[in-house]
């Protein structure tokens, strides 16, 4: 086991806590893993629930928003098919076909056929749903920004890179 020297910087966290408490009860364990894995979580589910008030704002989910901005970053015209979409947004078809309907009944998207396969569809952003998911995105992206602000700007990006490379390690 390693033996972390103590840190300045901000106090314990209730990671700390618990990392304590195993490191009393069960000394020979390496924790080095939940010291990260534990924050992570944590920090995904309290900004999680940050984004979701961002986007409540607008009258969408989380899930909702992610079709739309995935529908506003594939360019004008703003179109993908409900396959190509589901695969961006890892869901099952009937997961996207529930989303798409609440988004099609909300006049944020529409649905018509393919015009270069009859059997297919296309799922196309309306006025609407493209005014409606620029501002949410602005919104979220403050959400984030208010985030980051206890780091600089060489901390948020070194950050990112070591969450890049951990992503990168664990989806090998």
């Amino acid at each position: 086991m390693t033996e972390r020297p103590p840190q300045p910087g901000p106090r314990k966290d209730p990671v700390d806590v618990i990392i304590d408490q195993w490191a009393a009860v069960r000394p020979d364990l390496d924790t080095a893993g939940m010291e990260v894995f534990g924050r992570i979580f944590r920090l995904a589910r309290a900004m999680g629930d940050r984004m979701e008030q961002a986007y409540a704002r607008f009258g969408i989910s989380r899930g909702e928003f992610d079709a739309l901005a995935t529908l506003r970053r594939s360019g004008e015209p703003y179109t993908l098919s409900p396959r190509q979409l589901s695969a961006t947004l890892m869901l099952t078809t009937g997961g996207m076909t529930g989303r798409l309907d609440k988004l099609e009944r909300a006049g944020l998207l529409r649905r018509s056929p393919d015009p270069h396969d009859r059997r297919g569809l296309q799922v196309t952003l309306t006025e609407r749903g493209l005014e409606l998911i620029d501002e949410a995105v602005g919104a979220g992206l403050a959400v984030q920004t208010e985030a980051l602000a206890s780091l600089d700007a060489e901390r948020a990006g070194r950050l990112a890179d070591l969450l890049r490379d951990l992503l990168a390690g664990t989806e090998e």
